[in-house]
């Protein structure tokens, strides 16, 4: 089963309003893991509001960030994942670009459309 790779903040997380309810209760009609990625510090993982998640976060608190497909591969090790184990969804457009370059198979997601039918229409097509 594969498991769900879900960026945080912008997407996940509204800022100002916290969890995108909508988007949990996509996320959570399927059965499938999922894995918070972010780039946030101690201080942003508070200042975000990524406390308390319903799903495990994972962070290289800038070191390096997600635009740096070194960041993908160093999440994979640490899950004991590979990428054909994992489907990811992301607003920023070079850590979307950095997840494909390792062969994570990713969906842009527009924060500003919030367009959660594409969204499921992508997870649907590759959770089969």
């Amino acid at each position: 089963m594969k498991t769900i790779l879900v960026d945080a903040v912008n997407t996940f997380i509204i800022k100002g309003q916290g969890i995108n309810v909508e988007m949990q209760k996509l996320l959570d009609a399927y059965p499938n893991p999922k894995i918070i990625l972010t780039n946030a510090d101690d201080e942003q993982i508070v200042q975000f509001g990524l406390q308390n998640l319903p799903y495990p976060l994972f962070t290289l608190k800038h070191a390096p960030d997600k635009v740096d497909p070194a960041y993908f591969r160093t999440m994979l090790e640490h899950f004991h994942l590979t990428p054909d184990d994992v489907v990811y969804f992301e607003h920023n457009q070079q850590a979307f670009e950095s997840a494909q370059s390792v062969g994570i198979t990713s969906y842009h997601y527009d924060a500003e459309k919030k367009d959660l039918k594409s969204l499921q229409a992508f997870l649907d097509s590759r959770l089969k």
